[in-house]
């Protein structure tokens, strides 16, 4: 269902309504002003530093297309290893402001980067590439894959640190799918693998399918493939992937070696 995939034009705007729709759950969290210093399963971060996240990433990418566009020098990508560490200052940079300037300072983000992404034809949505902080040169699309991360999973974590029974929204969680295996990618401490090996990977929803990952000391490749004969099978349906992956829980189902597939999950690090 080509619709339901966003790095294709067809995409577009299944994943800018659903973006749209968890800003809104956000906006219905983070208004009332007895929830701005409550926890969030992010380690350390109340509230208050998830706007604060939301509102540094997003205008990080107002920079990034700005340079994609010639209006202002491009500045060389950080790296996803010291992604934690420079997400965490960003968040943690606005605590002086107050909850009505950050709330007020979230939404103009979110309209000004919608202004943005909603023009983009399909040249331009999978075509024209935009230096992300940390990933380097990426097409425009996965701007959008980064909202729906923010405001999706971030949604996720303000509804777990306030003990909420709740689950992650379907849309979101199959619309990611294609995003958390080159997450997986760009996370994978290759440089600790010995000996290479092979592991099946089988998720549900709309992105769904069966993959084969192989890894090596030079990384790790994916692919849809034939998984049943591989030593080792592990199943998600798609938020148990998208919640394992951003390691907000030990998930999935393994079938065949156990050890294999405990090796595949412990080899990234976290962002």
């Amino acid at each position: 269902m080509s619709e339901w995939n966003a790095m294709t034009f067809e995409g577009k705007d299944i994943i800018l309504r659903v973006v749209r729709e968890q800003a809104d759950a956000m906006f219905g969290l983070i208004e009332d002003p007895a929830t701005w210093e409550q926890p969030t399963a992010c380690e350390g971060w109340t509230t208050r530093d998830v706007v604060g996240h939301i509102v540094d990433t997003t205008e990080g990418y107002f920079r990034a297309f700005e340079a994609a566009r010639g209006e202002r020098d491009d500045a060389p990508p950080h790296g996803l290893t010291v992604m934690a560490e420079l997400a965490n200052e960003g968040a943690t940079s606005f605590r002086s402001l107050s909850q009505e300037e950050m709330v007020q300072r979230l939404h103009e983000d979110f309209e000004k980067m919608q202004g943005i992404l909603q023009p983009l034809g399909a040249e331009d949505w999978t075509g024209m590439m935009v230096t992300h902080a940390y990933m380097g040169p990426v097409p425009a699309f996965f701007f959008a894959a980064g909202q729906l991360m923010d405001y999706g999973v971030h949604t996720w974590d303000l509804r777990e640190g306030r003990g909420q029974v709740h689950a992650l929204n379907g849309d979101v969680a199959d619309l990611l799918v294609p995003f958390m295996f080159a997450l997986w990618q760009g996370t994978c401490r290759a440089e600790t693998v010995t000996e290479p090996f092979d592991i099946g990977i089988r998720v549900g929803g709309r992105n769904g399918g069966d993959y084969k990952v192989s890894v090596s000391n030079e990384g790790m490749t994916y692919g849809p493939g034939e998984i049943d004969d591989l030593p080792a099978l592990i199943e998600f349906d798609a938020a148990s992937l998208v919640l394992r992956t951003y390691n907000r829980m030990n998930s999935g189902t393994v079938r065949g070696d156990h050890a294999l597939a405990e090796r595949y999950l412990n080899l990234f690090f976290a962002i």
